[in-house]
């Protein structure tokens, strides 16, 4: 069965290895949309988020050679690129000096689902608002699945603060919801 979105990648994805303009333009406008959604919650804003997003082009373009589409699909390869791109834009920023002890952590109960209430720009506004701390590990472990001990080691911080953060990020959320239910329910 062929794949014509499949064929056109490759066509792009072989141009830009060529360093044609025409293509890296067309693998910009293809994939612009999926990376920003991803850049967009490691930052504080729109420009942040596209100046991650770039970033990560430029390293796509740079290592496009290593990427061999026998081991994985393309969208994948650009994935792990831009969280580490992500990550590595956190990093500049040097907040994650202050580390805060796990027993210190809030206990976090479950409450009811109450997401379905609240869109998803609302929701992501609020992520988004979380201090760079909270929102890197909340990002990394609830969206794209990293375990506490890949964070540590990815952030330069301890397992047991990436735990705290996290449980402190969904608390923080959890506040943000409440606040934005009465308000809107009131």
């Amino acid at each position: 069965m062929d794949n014509p979105a499949g064929d056109i990648l490759e066509r792009i994805i072989e141009g830009c290895l060529k360093e044609q303009r025409s293509s890296q333009h067309a693998l910009y406008k293809m994939f612009y949309s999926y990376g920003m959604s991803i850049c967009f919650r490691y930052s504080n804003d729109e420009q942040e988020a596209v100046g991650i997003l770039n970033e990560a082009f430029l390293k796509v373009f740079d290592n496009l050679k290593k990427y061999d589409p026998a081991k994985g699909e393309f969208r994948s390869w650009f994935r792990v690129i831009l969280v580490n791109t992500a990550i590595n834009h956190v990093k500049k920023q040097q907040k994650f000096k202050l580390e805060v002890a796990m027993d210190e952590a809030m206990d976090v109960r479950q409450q009811e689902d109450i997401l379905s209430r609240i869109g998803y720009k609302e929701l992501i506004a609020m992520v988004q608002s979380l201090s760079l701390a909270y929102r890197t590990v909340f990002n990394l472990y609830v969206i794209d699945g990293f375990k506490h001990e890949e964070i540590a080691q990815q952030l330069g911080i301890t397992a047991s603060t990436s735990k705290s953060n996290l449980a402190r990020a969904k608390a923080r959320l959890r506040d943000m919801i409440r606040e934005k239910l009465k308000a809107k329910y009131a």
